[in-house]
C-alpha cells in the first residue's frame, strides 16, 4: 500500500499511538497524508525540509487534537481553515472528523492546487478547496466554526475572519506559546470588534508531550460585514492589500514637458 510505504520511510517517524487513538479507522487516511508532506508537501515548499522526522507530533496530532472543540451534533457542521497552507490544521480536522465539512482556504494558487490533488488522493469527501483570501468569501460562506494556524497576529487574523462567523460563531487560534501574549496585547481591539468572549485552551493534554494552545474568539451576533470593510486594517494587513493592487502605469513624464 502506498500510505504504508509512505509511513515507513526512514525520514518519517512511525506511526505514533496517540495517531491511532485520534483518528481511530481513519488512521490510514492519516498515515497517508504525513507521507503525503513528507513527499510533495516538502518539495512543494510547505513543509520545511527538516520537519519530516516531526511531522507527527509537531504538525500533524498537534493540530488533529483540536477537533473535540467542535462538538458532535445531529446537524453537519461547516468548519473554515483559513490560510490552509499545507492543510493544517483543515485536513487533519477532516480526517478525524467526517462529520463536518471542512473548507479549505488559501489565496496561493500553486498551494491550492497541491491540496485539491492530496484531498483526491487521501479520498477525502467532506472537503472544498477555496482558492482565495477571507475576505473575498465574507459574501458567500457563514460558518460557526474558522481554524487557522500560524498566519497572522491575533487582531489581523480576527479582521479578516470575524464576518465569517455564524452567530454564536468561534475563532480557534492555533498560537502555540504566543497565544496567551497576543491575548493579553489585543484584548481591549479585540472586543471592540464584537467578541464576547475571548481566552486560551488547551487541547491534548492526555495524548501530546506538549498540549496544543489555542486562542478562542468568540462572538454573540453576526458582525456588521460594512463596518468592517471600512475599518481600517492593520500595517501588515496594508502592506499585504498594496501587494495585491495591480500597479497604475508610470506616467510618461516626457511627453508633459
Amino acid at each position: 500500500m502506498a500510505a504504508r510505504a509512505g509511513a515507513e520511510r526512514a525520514d518519517i517517524p512511525a506511526t505514533p499511538e496517540a495517531a491511532r487513538v485520534l483518528f481511530g479507522d481513519r488512521l490510514a487516511r492519516a498515515e497517508r497524508f504525513v507521507a503525503t508532506l513528507a513527499d510533495t508537501g516538502i518539495r512543494h515548499g510547505l513543509i520545511g525540509p527538516r520537519e519530516a522526522p516531526r511531522l507527527w507530533d509537531r504538525h500533524v496530532l498537534n493540530c488533529a487534537v483540536v477537533h473535540s472543540a467542535i462538538p458532535v451534533g445531529s446537524v453537519r457542521r461547516r468548519v473554515v481553515d483559513v490560510g490552509s497552507g499545507a492543510g493544517l490544521p483543515g485536513m487533519t480536522i477532516a480526517i478525524a472528523r467526517p462529520d463536518l465539512d471542512v473548507h479549505l482556504v488559501e489565496p496561493l494558487r500553486r498551494r491550492a492546487s497541491w491540496l485539491t490533488d492530496t484531498v483526491a488522493q487521501i479520498g477525502l469527501t467532506n472537503v472544498v478547496v477555496h482558492q482565495a483570501r477571507a475576505e473575498a468569501l465574507w459574501d458567500e460562506i457563514e460558518t460557526p466554526w474558522v481554524m487557522a494556524r500560524a498566519v497572522t497576529d491575533i487582531l489581523q487574523l480576527a479582521e479578516w475572519t470575524l464576518p465569517l462567523l455564524s452567530r454564536d460563531g468561534s475563532l480557534l487560534a492555533l498560537k502555540g506559546t504566543k497565544a496567551r501574549t497576543e491575548l493579553a496585547e489585543h484584548d481591549a481591539a479585540l472586543r471592540s470588534l464584537g467578541v464576547i468572549d475571548a481566552g486560551v485552551n488547551e487541547y491534548g493534554a492526555d495524548l501530546l508531550a506538549e498540549p496544543t494552545l489555542v486562542l478562542t474568539l468568540r462572538i454573540a451576533a453576526r458582525v456588521d460585514r460594512s463596518l468592517f470593510r471600512a475599518r481600517p486594517t492593520s500595517s501588515a494587513g496594508s502592506a499585504r492589500r498594496r501587494g495585491d493592487r495591480p500597479r497604475r502605469p508610470r506616467r510618461d513624464r516626457s511627453r508633459l514637458r
